[in-house]
Protein backbone atom coordinates (compact mmCIF):
# COMPACT_ATOMS: atom_id res chain seq x y z
CA UNK A 1 0.00 0.00 0.00
CA UNK A 2 2.76 2.43 0.94
CA UNK A 3 4.72 1.66 -2.25
CA UNK A 4 1.60 2.10 -4.43
CA UNK A 5 0.97 5.55 -2.94
CA UNK A 6 4.57 6.68 -3.22
CA UNK A 7 4.69 5.45 -6.83
CA UNK A 8 1.70 7.73 -7.44
CA UNK A 9 3.73 10.65 -6.11
CA UNK A 10 1.99 10.85 -2.75
CA UNK A 11 3.74 11.72 0.50
CA UNK A 12 3.06 8.92 3.01
CA UNK A 13 3.08 9.02 6.79
CA UNK A 14 2.46 5.48 8.06
CA UNK A 15 0.56 5.27 11.35
CA UNK A 16 1.25 1.96 13.09
CA UNK A 17 -1.85 1.49 15.20
CA UNK A 18 -1.40 -0.59 18.40
CA UNK A 19 2.36 -0.56 17.80
CA UNK A 20 3.37 -0.71 21.45
CA UNK A 21 1.00 -3.58 22.24
CA UNK A 22 2.33 -5.36 19.18
CA UNK A 23 5.88 -4.74 20.32
CA UNK A 24 5.16 -6.26 23.72
CA UNK A 25 3.62 -9.31 22.06
CA UNK A 26 6.28 -9.76 19.35
CA UNK A 27 9.12 -7.20 19.21
CA UNK A 28 10.73 -8.71 16.12
CA UNK A 29 7.56 -8.58 14.04
CA UNK A 30 6.67 -5.06 15.23
CA UNK A 31 10.08 -3.72 14.20
CA UNK A 32 9.83 -5.54 10.87
CA UNK A 33 6.60 -3.66 10.16
CA UNK A 34 8.43 -0.38 10.80
CA UNK A 35 11.32 -1.39 8.54
CA UNK A 36 9.00 -2.56 5.76
CA UNK A 37 7.06 0.69 5.81
CA UNK A 38 10.24 2.74 5.65
CA UNK A 39 11.71 0.67 2.81
CA UNK A 40 8.46 1.03 0.88
CA UNK A 41 8.89 4.82 0.94
CA UNK A 42 7.06 6.15 4.02
CA UNK A 43 8.59 9.50 4.98
CA UNK A 44 7.67 9.01 8.63
CA UNK A 45 6.58 5.90 10.52
CA UNK A 46 4.34 6.96 13.41
CA UNK A 47 4.31 4.73 16.49
CA UNK A 48 0.84 4.79 18.05
CA UNK A 49 0.00 4.15 21.70
CA UNK A 50 -3.55 3.40 20.66
CA UNK A 51 -4.95 2.33 24.03
CA UNK A 52 -2.90 4.86 25.99
CA UNK A 53 -1.30 2.30 28.26
CA UNK A 54 2.36 3.29 27.96
CA UNK A 55 4.57 4.92 30.58
CA UNK A 56 7.53 7.22 29.84
CA UNK A 57 10.30 4.77 30.78
CA UNK A 58 8.88 2.07 28.49
CA UNK A 59 8.28 4.64 25.78
CA UNK A 60 11.90 5.68 25.55
CA UNK A 61 13.10 2.07 25.41
CA UNK A 62 10.76 1.04 22.59
CA UNK A 63 11.23 4.17 20.47
CA UNK A 64 15.00 3.79 20.76
CA UNK A 65 14.70 0.22 19.47
CA UNK A 66 12.62 1.40 16.50
CA UNK A 67 14.99 4.28 15.83
CA UNK A 68 17.89 1.86 15.47
CA UNK A 69 16.35 0.82 12.15
CA UNK A 70 17.31 4.21 10.72
CA UNK A 71 13.86 5.57 9.94
CA UNK A 72 12.25 8.93 10.71
CA UNK A 73 9.81 8.26 13.56
CA UNK A 74 6.66 9.95 14.78
CA UNK A 75 4.67 9.48 18.00
CA UNK A 76 0.94 9.40 18.69
CA UNK A 77 -0.16 9.12 22.34
CA UNK A 78 -3.43 8.79 24.20
CA UNK A 79 -3.86 9.91 27.79
CA UNK A 80 -5.34 6.84 29.48
CA UNK A 81 -2.51 6.69 32.04
CA UNK A 82 -2.33 10.47 32.36
CA UNK A 83 1.04 10.37 30.58
CA UNK A 84 0.26 11.42 27.00
CA UNK A 85 2.42 14.55 27.10
CA UNK A 86 5.16 12.87 29.15
CA UNK A 87 5.18 9.88 26.78
CA UNK A 88 5.42 12.21 23.79
CA UNK A 89 8.41 14.02 25.26
CA UNK A 90 10.03 10.70 26.15
CA UNK A 91 9.61 9.62 22.52
CA UNK A 92 11.16 12.87 21.34
CA UNK A 93 14.08 12.29 23.73
CA UNK A 94 14.48 8.83 22.15
CA UNK A 95 14.59 10.22 18.60
CA UNK A 96 11.02 10.86 17.39
CA UNK A 97 10.88 14.03 15.29
CA UNK A 98 7.20 14.04 14.30
CA UNK A 99 4.57 14.61 16.99
CA UNK A 100 0.83 14.06 16.76
CA UNK A 101 -1.71 15.39 19.23
CA UNK A 102 -4.85 17.50 19.52
CA UNK A 103 -5.66 21.02 20.60
CA UNK A 104 -6.45 21.11 24.33
CA UNK A 105 -5.93 17.34 24.40
CA UNK A 106 -9.44 16.61 23.09
CA UNK A 107 -9.92 12.99 22.10
CA UNK A 108 -11.65 9.72 22.78
CA UNK A 109 -11.79 8.31 26.29
CA UNK A 110 -9.43 10.43 28.41
CA UNK A 111 -8.06 12.40 25.47
CA UNK A 112 -4.90 12.71 23.41
CA UNK A 113 -1.60 14.47 23.96
CA UNK A 114 -2.18 18.22 24.20
CA UNK A 115 -0.35 19.93 21.34
CA UNK A 116 -0.28 23.25 23.17
CA UNK A 117 1.54 21.79 26.18
CA UNK A 118 3.91 19.85 23.92
CA UNK A 119 4.76 22.87 21.77
CA UNK A 120 5.34 25.08 24.80
CA UNK A 121 7.58 22.47 26.42
CA UNK A 122 9.64 21.93 23.27
CA UNK A 123 10.12 25.65 22.74
CA UNK A 124 10.48 26.94 26.30
CA UNK A 125 12.07 23.96 28.03
CA UNK A 126 13.99 22.17 25.28
CA UNK A 127 14.91 25.41 23.56
CA UNK A 128 13.82 24.15 20.14
CA UNK A 129 12.35 26.82 17.81
CA UNK A 130 9.24 24.88 16.84
CA UNK A 131 7.39 28.09 15.94
CA UNK A 132 7.84 31.84 15.87
CA UNK A 133 7.63 33.39 19.37
CA UNK A 134 4.70 35.58 18.30
CA UNK A 135 2.78 32.44 17.33
CA UNK A 136 3.45 30.74 20.65
CA UNK A 137 2.21 33.92 22.32
CA UNK A 138 -1.20 33.21 20.74
CA UNK A 139 -1.47 29.83 22.48
CA UNK A 140 -3.91 30.98 25.16
CA UNK A 141 -6.25 32.77 22.77
CA UNK A 142 -6.20 29.85 20.33
CA UNK A 143 -6.91 27.39 23.15
CA UNK A 144 -9.93 29.45 24.18
CA UNK A 145 -11.10 29.74 20.58
CA UNK A 146 -11.01 25.95 20.19
CA UNK A 147 -12.93 25.61 23.45
CA UNK A 148 -15.61 27.96 22.12
CA UNK A 149 -15.86 26.16 18.78
CA UNK A 150 -16.13 22.72 20.42
CA UNK A 151 -18.47 23.96 23.18
CA UNK A 152 -16.14 22.40 25.75
CA UNK A 153 -15.39 24.70 28.69
CA UNK A 154 -11.70 25.65 29.00
CA UNK A 155 -9.75 23.63 31.54
CA UNK A 156 -8.66 26.13 34.18
CA UNK A 157 -5.77 23.87 35.15
CA UNK A 158 -4.47 23.24 31.65
CA UNK A 159 -0.69 23.75 31.65
CA UNK A 160 0.54 27.07 30.27
CA UNK A 161 -2.82 28.38 29.00
CA UNK A 162 -5.29 27.55 31.78
CA UNK A 163 -6.82 30.29 33.91
CA UNK A 164 -5.09 28.83 36.97
CA UNK A 165 -1.75 28.07 35.30
CA UNK A 166 -0.19 31.21 36.77
CA UNK A 167 -2.63 31.88 39.61
CA UNK A 168 -1.51 32.49 43.19
CA UNK A 169 -3.61 32.30 46.32
CA UNK A 170 -1.76 31.80 49.61
CA UNK A 171 -0.51 34.96 51.33
CA UNK A 172 3.06 33.67 51.61
CA UNK A 173 3.14 32.94 47.87
CA UNK A 174 1.88 36.43 47.10
CA UNK A 175 4.55 38.05 49.25
CA UNK A 176 7.22 35.97 47.52
CA UNK A 177 5.86 36.79 44.05
CA UNK A 178 6.32 40.49 44.77
CA UNK A 179 10.02 39.82 45.37
CA UNK A 180 10.65 37.37 42.52
CA UNK A 181 7.96 36.00 40.18
CA UNK A 182 10.14 33.00 39.33
CA UNK A 183 9.76 31.60 42.84
CA UNK A 184 6.28 30.29 42.02
CA UNK A 185 6.17 30.55 38.22
CA UNK A 186 8.19 28.23 36.02
CA UNK A 187 8.12 30.57 33.01
CA UNK A 188 6.90 33.98 31.90
CA UNK A 189 3.14 33.63 31.23
CA UNK A 190 3.23 36.27 28.49
CA UNK A 191 5.31 33.90 26.33
CA UNK A 192 2.16 31.81 25.85
CA UNK A 193 -0.27 34.72 25.92
CA UNK A 194 -1.38 34.14 29.50
CA UNK A 195 -1.28 36.39 32.58
CA UNK A 196 -0.37 36.05 36.19
CA UNK A 197 -3.50 36.08 38.35
CA UNK A 198 -3.67 36.86 42.03
CA UNK A 199 -6.61 35.06 43.63
CA UNK A 200 -8.59 36.70 46.39
CA UNK A 201 -9.83 34.38 49.13
CA UNK A 202 -9.95 33.87 52.88
CA UNK A 203 -6.33 32.67 52.59
CA UNK A 204 -5.32 35.99 51.08
CA UNK A 205 -3.06 38.35 52.95
CA UNK A 206 -2.51 42.04 52.44
CA UNK A 207 0.05 41.31 49.70
CA UNK A 208 -2.57 39.39 47.68
CA UNK A 209 -4.99 42.29 47.94
CA UNK A 210 -2.38 44.86 46.93
CA UNK A 211 -1.19 42.86 43.93
CA UNK A 212 -4.77 42.16 42.84
CA UNK A 213 -5.54 45.86 43.20
CA UNK A 214 -2.58 46.69 40.95
CA UNK A 215 -3.83 44.09 38.45
CA UNK A 216 -7.25 45.79 38.37
CA UNK A 217 -5.84 49.32 38.24
CA UNK A 218 -6.25 50.40 41.88
CA UNK A 219 -3.52 51.73 44.16
CA UNK A 220 -3.84 49.83 47.43
CA UNK A 221 -0.35 50.60 48.69
CA UNK A 222 -1.81 52.21 51.80
CA UNK A 223 -1.38 49.49 54.45
CA UNK A 224 -4.47 50.52 56.42
CA UNK A 225 -6.69 50.49 53.33
CA UNK A 226 -5.32 47.15 52.15
CA UNK A 227 -5.79 45.66 55.62
CA UNK A 228 -9.39 46.90 55.77
CA UNK A 229 -10.23 45.40 52.38
CA UNK A 230 -8.55 42.14 53.41
CA UNK A 231 -10.75 41.98 56.51
CA UNK A 232 -13.87 42.66 54.42
CA UNK A 233 -12.92 39.88 52.01
CA UNK A 234 -12.33 37.39 54.81
CA UNK A 235 -15.71 38.23 56.38
CA UNK A 236 -17.55 37.95 53.10
CA UNK A 237 -15.84 34.63 52.36
CA UNK A 238 -17.17 33.41 55.72
CA UNK A 239 -20.63 34.51 54.55
CA UNK A 240 -20.27 32.34 51.44
CA UNK A 241 -18.77 34.65 48.82
CA UNK A 242 -15.81 33.58 46.71
CA UNK A 243 -13.76 36.06 44.71
CA UNK A 244 -11.22 33.61 43.25
CA UNK A 245 -12.81 33.80 39.82
CA UNK A 246 -15.16 36.75 40.35
CA UNK A 247 -12.83 39.65 39.55
CA UNK A 248 -15.71 41.94 38.60
CA UNK A 249 -17.36 41.53 42.01
CA UNK A 250 -14.03 42.09 43.73
CA UNK A 251 -13.49 45.29 41.75
CA UNK A 252 -16.93 46.53 42.84
CA UNK A 253 -15.94 45.77 46.43
CA UNK A 254 -12.73 47.81 46.04
CA UNK A 255 -14.65 50.67 44.47
CA UNK A 256 -17.12 50.61 47.35
CA UNK A 257 -14.39 50.62 50.01
CA UNK A 258 -12.52 53.45 48.26
CA UNK A 259 -15.62 55.57 47.55
CA UNK A 260 -15.23 55.08 43.80
CA UNK A 261 -18.40 53.10 43.15
CA UNK A 262 -20.52 54.92 40.59
CA UNK A 263 -24.09 53.69 40.85
CA UNK A 264 -25.20 53.71 37.22
CA UNK A 265 -28.65 52.66 38.38
CA UNK A 266 -30.51 51.93 41.59
CA UNK A 267 -32.93 49.04 41.91
CA UNK A 268 -35.88 50.04 44.06
CA UNK A 269 -37.83 46.82 43.81
CA UNK A 270 -37.79 43.44 42.11
CA UNK A 271 -39.93 40.34 42.22
CA UNK A 272 -40.39 37.18 40.21
CA UNK A 273 -43.34 34.82 39.83
CA UNK A 274 -43.18 31.29 38.49
CA UNK A 275 -46.16 29.27 37.38
CA UNK A 276 -46.59 25.72 36.17
CA UNK A 277 -49.64 24.40 34.41
CA UNK A 278 -50.22 20.68 34.11
CA UNK A 279 -49.24 19.52 30.65
CA UNK A 280 -47.62 22.84 29.75
CA UNK A 281 -44.11 24.15 30.05
CA UNK A 282 -43.71 26.39 33.09
CA UNK A 283 -42.77 30.04 32.69
CA UNK A 284 -41.66 32.95 34.88
CA UNK A 285 -42.52 36.63 35.02
CA UNK A 286 -40.26 39.20 36.64
CA UNK A 287 -40.84 42.85 37.50
CA UNK A 288 -37.94 45.25 38.04
CA UNK A 289 -38.23 48.88 39.17
CA UNK A 290 -35.08 50.98 38.72
CA UNK A 291 -34.06 54.61 39.10
CA UNK A 292 -31.70 55.98 36.44
CA UNK A 293 -30.66 59.64 36.40
CA UNK A 294 -33.58 60.57 38.65
CA UNK A 295 -36.16 58.81 36.48
CA UNK A 296 -37.97 55.68 37.69
CA UNK A 297 -38.75 52.90 35.22
CA UNK A 298 -40.67 49.66 35.78
CA UNK A 299 -40.37 46.79 33.34
CA UNK A 300 -41.69 43.24 33.12
CA UNK A 301 -39.80 40.34 31.62
CA UNK A 302 -40.97 36.84 30.76
CA UNK A 303 -38.62 33.89 30.49
CA UNK A 304 -38.26 30.14 30.72
CA UNK A 305 -37.09 30.50 34.31
CA UNK A 306 -36.84 33.13 37.05
CA UNK A 307 -33.27 34.19 36.21
CA UNK A 308 -34.02 34.48 32.51
CA UNK A 309 -37.08 36.58 33.33
CA UNK A 310 -35.12 38.86 35.69
CA UNK A 311 -32.41 39.30 33.08
CA UNK A 312 -34.96 40.37 30.47
CA UNK A 313 -36.72 42.74 32.85
CA UNK A 314 -33.52 44.44 34.04
CA UNK A 315 -32.19 44.70 30.49
CA UNK A 316 -35.46 46.28 29.35
CA UNK A 317 -35.42 48.77 32.22
CA UNK A 318 -31.87 49.93 31.48
CA UNK A 319 -31.53 49.90 27.70
CA UNK A 320 -33.19 53.30 27.10
CA UNK A 321 -30.43 55.03 29.08
CA UNK A 322 -27.76 52.44 28.45
CA UNK A 323 -28.15 50.88 24.96
CA UNK A 324 -24.91 48.95 25.55
CA UNK A 325 -26.80 46.42 27.74
CA UNK A 326 -28.29 44.92 24.58
CA UNK A 327 -24.80 43.60 23.88
CA UNK A 328 -24.44 41.93 27.29
CA UNK A 329 -24.76 38.16 27.08
CA UNK A 330 -24.79 35.72 29.99
CA UNK A 331 -22.51 32.88 28.90
CA UNK A 332 -22.36 30.70 32.01
CA UNK A 333 -24.32 30.24 35.21
CA UNK A 334 -23.10 28.11 38.11
CA UNK A 335 -24.85 27.28 41.37
CA UNK A 336 -23.30 25.77 44.47
CA UNK A 337 -25.08 24.82 47.68
CA UNK A 338 -22.67 25.72 50.48
CA UNK A 339 -24.34 24.28 53.58
CA UNK A 340 -26.23 21.21 52.43
CA UNK A 341 -26.79 20.10 56.04
CA UNK A 342 -29.30 22.94 56.35
CA UNK A 343 -31.51 21.43 53.67
CA UNK A 344 -33.80 23.99 52.08
CA UNK A 345 -32.31 26.73 54.31
CA UNK A 346 -28.84 26.20 52.87
CA UNK A 347 -26.70 29.11 51.72
CA UNK A 348 -26.46 29.29 47.92
CA UNK A 349 -23.63 30.78 45.86
CA UNK A 350 -24.12 31.74 42.21
CA UNK A 351 -21.45 32.72 39.69
CA UNK A 352 -22.44 34.39 36.41
CA UNK A 353 -20.14 34.87 33.42
CA UNK A 354 -21.01 37.73 31.07
CA UNK A 355 -19.53 39.03 27.84
CA UNK A 356 -20.08 42.07 25.64
CA UNK A 357 -18.30 40.45 22.70
CA UNK A 358 -14.92 41.92 23.64
CA UNK A 359 -14.55 41.39 27.37
CA UNK A 360 -15.65 38.63 29.70
CA UNK A 361 -16.33 39.11 33.40
CA UNK A 362 -17.61 37.10 36.37
CA UNK A 363 -19.74 38.15 39.32
CA UNK A 364 -20.82 36.31 42.45
CA UNK A 365 -23.98 36.41 44.51
CA UNK A 366 -24.91 34.71 47.78
CA UNK A 367 -28.29 34.21 49.39
CA UNK A 368 -30.57 31.86 51.25
CA UNK A 369 -32.17 30.86 47.97
CA UNK A 370 -30.97 30.53 44.42
CA UNK A 371 -33.08 33.40 43.06
CA UNK A 372 -31.78 35.89 45.62
CA UNK A 373 -28.17 34.84 44.98
CA UNK A 374 -28.70 34.94 41.22
CA UNK A 375 -30.21 38.40 41.36
CA UNK A 376 -27.19 39.79 43.22
CA UNK A 377 -24.79 38.27 40.68
CA UNK A 378 -26.95 39.50 37.78
CA UNK A 379 -27.25 43.03 39.22
CA UNK A 380 -23.49 43.29 39.76
CA UNK A 381 -22.82 41.94 36.28
CA UNK A 382 -24.80 44.77 34.70
CA UNK A 383 -23.32 47.34 37.10
CA UNK A 384 -19.71 46.35 36.36
CA UNK A 385 -20.38 46.17 32.63
CA UNK A 386 -21.79 49.71 32.60
CA UNK A 387 -19.02 51.14 34.78
CA UNK A 388 -16.34 49.66 32.53
CA UNK A 389 -18.07 50.32 29.21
Amino acid sequence: TVRFLTDEGRKVFLDCEHFFDGYRANPTYALEVVRTGAEAGAEVVVLCDTNGGMLPNWMGEVVSAAGAIGVDLGIHCHNDTGCAVANTLAAVDAGAMHVQGTMNGHGERTGNADLITIAANLQLKYGWPVMAPENLARATSISHAVAAITHVAPNARQPYVGQSAFAHKAGLHASAIRVDENLYQHTDPTLVGNDMRMLVSDMAGRANIQIKGDELGFDLSDRELAARITDVVKQREMDGYSYESADASFELLIRDETDQLEKQFEVQKWRVLTSDTLGEEGDSEATVKVRVNGSVTTRVGEGNGPINALDKALRSALKKNYPAVDGFELTDYRVRILESAHGTDAITRVLIDTTDGERRWTTVGVGTNVVEASWEALHDSYLWGLIER
